[in-house]
């Protein structure tokens, strides 16, 4: 595989022309989507990406070293992988950060994407989130990332039943390096100026967003978001927290399938 490219699997339909993009968020990788591999598959293209500098797409040195990252330049990643593949349009689905990248990638190729479905999404930084963000970045030279990211990932998924959740992100954070996770970190600071732009244009894109009821950092945004966005529509699962295709998976999947379907040609 190319070392400009990020690294990918692809599951082939028998029939279906509808591909189906999976994001993956900070700190993750393309297995955070296990639990809904085998649902999207039964209906759709799938395709599984690795984003630079996690998982199996740290191979991509010269391009992280001469890229700067920016959410552009990371959507931009995401683009070239589907001119390679020769995806012309696609359904993409995310989760947590990697909801950024989906709405940005909308910006900037809006004809590549035909809906978004965007799980735990982060549209804005409460207060405690900008603190945590302040924390990381006076300490993120010297304290070892996976304390911060043990901190942020028990702030953020605080409650026994994200226990599951919590663990995964964790197992796939240790894969990266302290420089890779201190790149990645920086882009905290254009989220909140991006998504304000986002807040106030709209696309004309399906939008469904989907978000644990107990996602208490992230929840409130979404739901003034989706009140004055008409294109966009909220399911909220009860008793779930942020990384919700893993809590409730059988929930996400019922939903996303029947969206992806109801906007497909």
């Amino acid at each position: 595989m190319s070392d400009s490219l990020l690294f990918h699997r692809t599951y082939q339909h028998p029939t279906s022309r509808e591909w189906v993009v999976c994001v993956h968020g900070a700190g993750g990788s393309s297995s955070i989507w296990f639990k809904q591999i085998r649902a999207y598959r039964e209906h759709f293209n799938v395709l599984l990406l690795d984003l630079r500098g996690h998982g199996k797409s740290n191979n991509m040195l010269k391009t992280m070293l001469t890229n700067p990252y920016t959410f552009k330049e990371v959507s931009g990643d995401v683009l070239q992988l589907l001119n390679h593949l020769k995806i012309k349009q696609a359904h993409f689905v995310g989760i947590s950060l990697g909801t950024i990248i989906i709405r940005n990638l909308a910006e900037l190729a809006p004809q590549r994407v035909r809906t978004m479905i965007l799980g735990g999404a982060v549209t804005r930084f409460n207060t405690k989130s900008q603190l945590l963000v302040r924390i990381g970045n006076l300490c993120k030279s010297f304290v070892p990332y996976m304390w911060l990211y043990r901190l942020f990932a028990y702030i953020i998924m605080p409650q026994r039943n994200q226990r599951e959740s919590r663990h995964l992100f964790v197992r796939e954070a240790k894969k990266l390096c302290q420089s890779e996770f201190k790149r990645w970190f920086r882009l905290a600071s254009e989220v909140n100026p991006l998504m304000r732009y986002f807040r106030e244009k709209e696309l004309p894109i399906p939008t469904l967003y989907l978000m644990g009821a107990d996602d208490y950092m992230f929840i409130q945004p979404v739901r003034e978001m989706v009140s004055v966005h008409p294109h966009s529509r909220l399911t909220e699962f009860p008793h779930c927290g942020h990384v919700c295709n893993v809590e409730k998976p059988d929930e996400f999947n019922k939903h996303s399938i029947e969206f992806i379907k109801e906007f497909s040609a």
